[in-house]
């Protein structure tokens, strides 16, 4: 039986392994934490349940279709359930705005509310859709780097309109002359961070992202985010995937152009394919120092990291939901902060995350798990204990002028996580939460590809490669790898 080797048990790790382990290959995952998960991680604090990590689900079919492959049901594994509401929007001047996830509610809701013609916004999201659907085949669904991808009817039909994509002019540009209105502007300029990046850089194609949530929908797992790492391990240990954990992977065995298996802290392993789930740039400086490494790609710009507070707060606040969004007063300056002068905003944008609101065991009775994060830049060797000081008093700040509370009285029990933690339990290179930033029109076409040009039997999956960061891109690089190495087989 062929075998394959995957470093890291991060969620694109486990697809990798689970689609590899479906076309008939033996498959041995290597993981330096004692956990599954890598960044979709949980942890307790006294009676508190926290999602350590990513918070947003989205296209939940990426997940259910990796218990297909095997002839079983996601449901006997996990439940997932759709949000009416995709995010709260609270804005300094004190307008608040629940987003609905019904396009045409939202439209009209939205075009009450801000006064603008529900036909400008319903123009936007329906060009964003199309964007999407012109784009995904190409740039979400198969490899960038192969010739055999630009030859076909979908990449022709995108080419031919992508003057209309605004792939060049920013996104912040796209929104103001598309939907002009301020507080929408922002609220739909907040997308670039879905990827890490600004919206006065990124290209205006990301305003397909808004697609994803206000037409395909948002989601939330039972039991938490976790429960998704859990359930795809679960499967992958039922059909017979090899787990080493507390396996520190330190060099991939290249012999003759060929990777031919991995040195680990205990003895070296050998397969007929190894598959990195490892951020590219740590790959090639620890895994592969000897080789030559494609250093265009690797000196590209990080995207922005975070900082996050775990704060179990003793209190109910009806006015919150599950994703909850607090816009800085200026947001062109927040940016200009995080990727110019690598740097902490004084008013930043501040996200919470309450599962509580939907899994009410997540808290005692009466309490709520806050998970509080605002976009940072990578460790650049910053004081990030001053850093981290100043931002929990910032955050407080306006939260409790928008919010009307006391909320350091009611923070009951608390933790933190900064970027170089990220980085050190992640390898994620500066603490980036997305590998390479898309501050660029080409940024899409710099990434990573999912195989080496240079060395056989060598891929790559996750964040930092194509097609990009987050949860469904994560998978996607999975399904990406799959297929190649099945066609190279």
């Amino acid at each position: 039986m062929p075998r394959a080797i995957v470093i890291g048990a991060g969620i694109a790790g486990l697809a990798s392994a689970l689609r590899l382990r479906a076309s008939g290959m033996g498959v041995d995952v290597f993981e330096a934490n004692d956990y599954p998960g890598g960044k979709l991680h949980a942890f307790e604090l006294d009676e508190y349940r926290f999602d350590a990590g990513p918070s947003l689900f989205t296209m939940p079919e990426l997940v259910t279709e990796l218990f297909q492959l095997f002839g079983e049901s996601s449901e006997d594994y996990f439940e997932y359930s759709r949000k009416d509401s995709v995010c709260n929007y609270f804005w300094d001047d004190g307008i608040r705005f629940a987003v609905n996830s019904d396009r045409e509610i939202f439209v009209k809701e939205a075009a009450a509310k801000f006064g603008i013609e529900s036909s400008l916004l319903l123009a936007y999201l329906k060009k964003s859709q199309k964007k999407y659907e012109l784009t995904a085949p190409l740039f979400l669904e198969k490899s960038l780097h192969k010739i055999s991808t630009y030859l076909s009817k979908d990449t022709l039909k995108a080419f031919l309109q992508m003057y209309d994509m605004g792939i060049f002019t920013s996104l912040d540009t796209l929104n103001l002359s598309e939907i002009q209105e301020p507080h929408l502007v922002q609220l739909f300029n907040r997308y670039a961070t879905y990827n890490g990046s600004s919206p006065y850089r990124t290209p205006g194609i990301m305003s397909m992202i808004p697609h994803l949530e206000l037409h395909l929908g948002t989601y939330f797992p039972k039991n938490g985010m976790h429960s998704i790492t859990m359930s795809l391990y679960e499967l992958a240990v039922k059909q017979g995937i090899q787990f080493h954990f507390n396996h520190s992977v330190e060099k991939i065995i290249v012999e003759k152009n060929q990777a031919k298996g991995i040195r680990t802290n205990n003895k070296d392993y050998f397969a007929h394919n190894i598959v990195s789930n490892m951020d590219i740039y740590s790959t090639y400086k620890k895994l592969l120092p000897d080789q030559s490494h494609p250093r265009r790609t690797l000196s590209q710009e990080r995207s922005s990291s975070a900082i996050i507070f775990y704060w179990g707060v003793k209190k109910l606040l009806p006015e919150l939901d599950l994703h909850n969004i607090f816009f800085s007063g200026n947001y062109s300056e927040e940016f200009e902060h995080i990727f110019d002068h690598k740097t902490l905003f004084q008013d930043p944008t501040i996200y919470i995350n309450i599962t509580s609101k939907e899994n009410h065991s997540d808290a005692p009775s009466g309490c709520e798990n806050w998970f509080v994060m605002i976009n940072a830049p990578g460790d650049y060797g910053q004081n990030w204990q001053e850093l981290v000081a100043q931002a929990r008093e910032n955050i407080i700040n306006k939260l409790n002028r928008l919010l009307g509370i006391d909320l350091a009285s009611l923070i009951e029990v608390e933790d933190s996580l900064t970027p170089p933690q990220i980085e050190e339990r992640t390898s994620s290179y500066r603490g980036a939460l997305y590998g390479a930033a898309s501050n660029s029109k080409f940024a899409a076409f710099l990434r990573h590809p999912n195989f080496s040009n240079q060395l056989k039997n060598l891929y790559f999956v996750g964040g930092s490669v194509h097609p990009g960061g987050g949860i469904p891109l994560c998978l996607l690089s999975a399904k990406i790898t799959s297929k190649l190495i099945n066609s190279d087989k």
